[in-house]
């Protein structure tokens, strides 16, 4: 069992950045994949970045490719989502997630992730 708890979600204009945490408890993660996805109001959740945490090895959607950048702190263990140049589209809850890692690229489906943290809310203004 895998523990998840987002914060750092809040109210920002375009063109600013928060920074989204991830504390982990629970069962080791060494073996895992951990991801960042969000849910916009009507919309499907989609996935924003993903990190194979045996490797430090990550991916990102094309549409926060340069924006974003994920990262861990491994001792702690925390997952991290630095967010730049926010734009309105970006406004969604994000969550955090965690699976076990399988042979090949990061797992970047929804219905691969286990794990699910609560949710925190991020409104972007125009």
């Amino acid at each position: 069992q895998v523990r998840l708890v987002e914060s750092g979600g809040g109210l920002v204009q375009a063109g600013g950045s928060l920074r989204l945490s991830c504390a982990a408890s629970g069962r080791t993660l060494s073996s895992n994949d951990m991801g960042w996805f969000r849910q916009a109001p009507g919309k499907e959740r989609e996935f924003v970045a993903g990190l194979r945490w045996s490797s430090g090895e990550a991916n990102y959607s094309t549409s926060v490719k340069g924006r974003f950048t994920i990262s861990a702190v491994y001792t702690k263990p925390t997952l991290y989502l630095q967010m730049d140049n926010l734009k309105p589209e970006d406004t969604a809850v994000y969550y955090c997630a965690a699976t076990v890692a399988r042979i090949g690229i990061i797992a970047t489906r929804q219905y691969d992730y286990i794990y699910w943290g609560q949710g925190t809310q991020v409104t972007v203004s125009a």
